[in-house]
């Protein structure tokens, strides 16, 4: 089948292979390539990258939905559009172009958690279930009928990166059954139920501030949905400071939110939530490297001092 294939992170990548592997032509429809780096240099989008592998046709647009977006997809003609984290809306005039339309491969069990960052934000508000949803793009924002679906539980230790890699080997598979079906003639649709629809924004730096005066359970979830990225982090003393592993600990909290309760290069790093100890394991301070707690203790005294 003669595929346009839009998308741009990581989660797109096994999408990508899997239709390499069937045999499919393909045209890449990628973001243009982005600063990156302390230098600030130039670099492609990992989906361009593995394009570049197969010799595909690779177009880099701003907003696709431009006339010259609308044009290179007219001019490749596709049967079929698939996207997986592409990161822009689709016009009208766009998805109006293939003849079966556009798959999208969207990180949840739709009609919950339509929009940008649904993998992190699920963690972020402690799910235990998430999963993969295929659906028929429309205008609206992740608004499509649904396609496929599969379920997947969520570890209780298990990071925004972590479940993101693990969901998009399950996007691939779903995307495979999906165009199996389209082709076959036994594809399905289904509405999904607005009044069970929820949304969520795009992660932005901030989302990664750790407040604890907020129980154990949200820190715990919030510091595993931003890792990697955006990335959690508290202030301490006026420096920031980056919280890269946490856990909870079950231990009744001993005085002011956020206050290091217990420091020391023995027991640890146990900060106080508003109902329990918090134990960080691994951080960073401002110029540092990313260290153990235990380490980071060595000739730094922490006891008694908040975290703002």
């Amino acid at each position: 089948m003669k595929i346009a294939f839009l998308g741009t992170p990581e989660f797109a990548l096994p999408s990508l292979q899997m239709l390499v592997d069937e045999g499919h032509e393909i045209a890449v429809f990628t973001q243009p390539d982005r600063p990156k780096g302390r230098h600030g240099e130039l670099t492609p989008p990992p989906i361009k990258e593995l394009a570049a592998r197969y010799g595909l046709s690779v177009y880099q647009f701003e907003k696709i939905r431009l006339p010259e977006g609308v044009a290179a997809l007219k001019g490749f003609a596709p049967e079929l559009m698939v996207t997986a984290a592409f990161g822009q809306l689709l016009s009208k005039e766009n998805l109006d172009i293939p003849l079966h339309g556009c798959i999208n491969v969207h990180g949840s069990l739709l009609p919950k958690y339509r929009g940008a960052a649904p993998v992190q934000w699920a963690v972020i508000n402690g799910e235990t279930v998430t999963g993969i949803t295929t659906m028929l793009t429309d205008v609206g924002m992740d608004t499509g009928d649904m396609l496929l679906k599969r379920e997947v539980e969520i570890g209780p230790e298990e990071t925004g990166g972590e479940l993101m890699e693990r969901l998009s080997y399950i996007g691939a598979e779903l995307l495979k059954e999906t165009i199996a079906a389209l082709q076959n003639g036994t594809l399905t649709r289904e509405k999904q139920n607005e009044a069970e629809a929820t949304k969520c924004p795009l992660l932005k730096k901030e989302h990664g501030k750790v407040d604890f005066s907020k129980t154990a359970r949200e820190v715990h979830n919030l510091v595993r949905g931003v890792t990697p990225w955006p990335g959690a982090y508290a202030f301490l003393g006026g420096e920031p400071v980056k919280l890269l592993k946490v856990r909870r600990t079950g231990l009744s909290a001993k005085g002011e939110a956020g206050m290091c309760a217990v420091a020391s290069p023995q027991e640890g790093l146990f900060v106080n939530a508003a109902d329990e100890l918090v134990q960080i394991l691994e951080l960073q301070f401002a110029g540092g490297k990313r260290m153990e707690a235990s380490s980071a203790l060595r000739g730094r005294s922490l006891l008694g001092k908040v975290f703002q």
